[in-house]
């Protein structure tokens, strides 16, 4: 196998992770919907964890894009 070949695999693969941070944040977003219309009242102390795991789960779907890249340019 070709080290270029090798670098398009290995590229494919690692994009994947980007697959879970776009699963992670519509699981986020549906359970923080589901649980703002059952308890409203709640829903504004629950917001800023909602945005922390936003970040998180962003970040990790940003470094698959990095690694990603540097699979494929390095």
């Amino acid at each position: 196998m070709e080290v270029e070949a090798a670098k398009y695999i290995g590229a494919g693969l690692a994009t994947m992770g980007m697959i879970g941070a776009g699963a992670g944040l519509g699981i986020l977003f549906g359970n923080y919907l589901q649980a703002a219309i059952r308890n409203p009242a709640a829903a504004a102390s629950q917001q800023p964890m909602l945005f922390l795991g936003m970040a998180l789960t962003e970040s990790m779907g940003i470094f698959a894009l990095v690694v990603a890249l540097l699979l494929r340019f390095v």
